[in-house]
């Protein structure tokens, strides 16, 4: 028996088991025990020790001179922390090699006369240290609303009392900062990746699951507080938010980040995403953000594990169990944001803690057309529209099915026997295939304010799919909605579409077994991304004119990554919907793709999409971390 498995089988580990495997259930919790006991391919210790600065690199960071320095304040409410962990803590902070900084700690634990002296010992040690007595234990969000009351620092940096800074942190945020010129001072919420970390056998420190998260995600906030730690906030945004809520304990954190957010943006929540443009939101409050020109977007994500999240026994990070009003207040935090939005919904509490389902509520009844390109494939097709008749109890909609080069009298009978039923109409537009064009064709004779695309090899699975879509679709801020797709198999075939994997853009984890959750749960939940498949995709009618519809020079490959990302470049949200759920019989229509004609066209549209998306390809996706890999799909660390 490996010493690894001798390690699970300690009784904390086998209490934590228990505890999941009543939370679960038994066939959840052997679904997640599978998917836990996957290896992964690129080990994450080894990779971090080659992807961290060395001592040389740390000593240069020293010497570095920042002109204009901005200045942290680490704030640490502490209540009878351990000395080992207190001292940790303390050390990665005061061992930044950005200096430019000051500790600010709130001690809400007056009886711990050995705390006290500890505390003691480093306020006289070193003057950054600022330390704040509290008379008594007001809990983590009071507490920290006290110690930020002492805080005079440009930001206000969130550090738990257990928890570690990577010593280059500070050092990278700052550098960030720079590098933005005058436009630094527009940034008003900086967050980075982390990870975990425990003592290992040996005495020493390991570090494993990397949280690697994307650029500010809207619709991945509200499913989850994926931003989490390291957070730091403009002290001003601080005060404006009015601080920490003690009402939300145990999700005051995700509380606090969600009002900072309609503090920063209001109700106007479209994210820019093309790089070029990705400021314009923040230049929409010139009072808060700067004049025209000088428009930084204001939420600045730093890719690296620059925290180190403490786990042991009774932490949150490896017991999620021993906080459970946490989860019902953050489901109250994001409720409580989607009223100040304006947006009427409903959220509930996924079986994985601190997940939440959003469901939209459209307004109105608005017409829908779905529009489906066929050619000759009569099962493809039949099973395909079954499908719409079964799952489909929305009424107001159509379906345009695009007949191109038919000639067998089985499609063309069958043509015959669905026109004018069922919602459906049959339209002709002859010409060689061109997915791009015939849609924009169908497009063009739809009657409906919303579209969605739909592959004639696509089985619905979800009851009430159309209402999900629309109610996403719908929101002001939303130009697209994609869905997750399955092989017939069970297997995931698309959960979203990132840049550049592949060289281009590929689906995200194609081939994974359809019950695992994937990286971070990341499959299964809603959140923006830079592009679906338009295998089924929705589109608002007005957001898909504005982009002129598909580019037709994309025939077949990547005019639905074209078309998501002139709506982006319009500043609208493209999002995955994992609640809506289809088969993908992937291509059945297209025939042999290994031709010298078809090899040279798709050369051609590799080649449009670097040439006319060069900016985004440069800066590289924003919803996918720099740190995955581009040569696969699932969230491997790049090597």
């Amino acid at each position: 028996m490996s010493r690894s498995l001798l390690q699970k089988l300690r009784p904390y580990y086998i209490r934590k088991a228990l505890r999941y495997l009543r939370h679960y259930g038994p066939k959840d919790f052997a679904v997640r025990v599978r998917e836990r006991l996957t290896p992964d391919d690129v080990p994450y210790g080894p990779w971090l020790a080659e992807h961290s600065p060395d001592a040389d690199a740390l000593k240069a960071q020293r010497k570095e001179e920042f002109d204009g320095s901005v200045k942290f304040s680490v704030l640490v409410p502490v209540w009878n922390t351990p000395e080992i962990y207190f001292r940790e803590m303390a050390d990665s902070v005061l061992g930044q090699t950005y200096p430019h900084l000051e500790l600010v700690i709130a001690d809400a634990s007056p009886e711990n006369k050995e705390l006290s002296s500890l505390l003691k010992i480093y306020e006289e040690r070193d003057s950054r240290v600022k330390l704040v007595r509290l008379e008594e234990n007001g809990g983590i969000a009071r507490n920290t609303n006290a110690g930020a009351a002492a805080c005079s620092g440009d930001f206000i940096c969130f550090l738990d009392h257990d928890d570690m800074l990577a010593p280059n942190a500070l050092y990278e945020t700052a550098k960030a900062l720079r590098a933005l010129g005058e436009g630094s001072r527009f940034v008003q919420m900086i967050y980075t990746d982390e990870d975990k970390m425990r003592f290992g056998s040996s005495g020493g420190r390991e570090y494993f699951q990397p949280h690697f998260k994307p650029d500010f995600n809207l619709d991945l906030l509200r499913s989850n507080n994926y931003i989490c730690h390291f957070l730091m906030v403009r002290r001003e945004l601080f005060q404006d938010a009015g601080g920490i809520d003690p009402s939300f304990e145990g999700a005051q954190d995700h509380e606090f980040i969600l009002r900072c957010v309609d503090r920063i943006f209001g109700r106007d929540l479209k994210k820019p995403g093309y790089p070029e443009e990705k400021a314009a939101a923040a230049g929409e409050r010139e009072e808060k953000n700067g004049p025209a020109g000088t428009e930084v977007f204001p939420v600045l994500h730093l890719p690296g594990a620059l925290y180190h999240w403490r786990v042991h026994d009774l932490s949150t990070a490896d017991n999620p169990d021993s906080k459970k009003y946490a989860y019902d207040a953050g489901q109250r935090a994001v409720e409580e944001h989607l009223k100040r939005q304006g947006l009427r919904a409903e959220v509930s509490q996924r079986k994985d803690h601190g997940f939440y389902r959003v469901r939209y509520k459209a307004e109105g009844e608005p017409f829908v057309s779905i529009l489906i390109p066929n050619c000759e494939q009569k099962q493809s097709l039949e099973r395909c529209l079954n499908a719409i008749r079964e799952k489909t109890s929305y009424s107001k909609y159509e379906v345009l099915v695009v007949e191109n080069n038919s000639s067998s009298s089985g499609i063309l009978n069958y043509y015959r026997s669905v026109q004018g039923k069922d919602h459906v109409r049959v339209i002709r537009r002859k010409g060689p295939f061109n997915f791009a064009a015939l849609n924009n064709y169908a497009a063009a004779r739809a009657k409906g304010q919303f579209l969605v695309f739909m592959n004639n090899d696509i089985e619905l699975l979800t009851e009430n799919w159309l209402e999900e879509m629309l109610s996403v679709a719908s929101r002001a801020e939303v130009g697209a909605v994609g869905a997750r797709l399955f092989y017939p198999d069970g297997k995931i075939q698309s959960a979203g579409i990132a840049l550049g994997i592949g060289g281009i853009a590929g689906s995200l984890f194609t081939g994974m077994n359809g019950s695992f959750g994937g990286y971070m749960h990341r499959a299964e939940t809603m959140q923006d991304l830079s592009a679906v498949t338009a295998a089924l995709m929705m589109v608002r009618r007005d957001a898909f004119d504005e982009a002129g519809g598909f580019t037709e020079e994309l025939a077949v490959a990547f005019n639905d990554v074209d078309l998501c990302l002139k709506i982006r470049e319009r500043g609208l949200l493209v999002v995955y919907d994992p609640f809506v759920r289809a088969v993908h019989y992937e291509s059945a229509s297209r025939g042999d793709e290994y031709t010298e004609e078809k090899a040279r066209r798709y050369r051609e549209e590799v080649r449009y999409m670097k040439e006319h998306w060069k900016a985004y390809y440069d800066s590289g996706d924003p919803y996918y971390n720099p740190n995955f890999s581009l040569a696969r799909w699932d969230y491997t660390l790049r090597t």
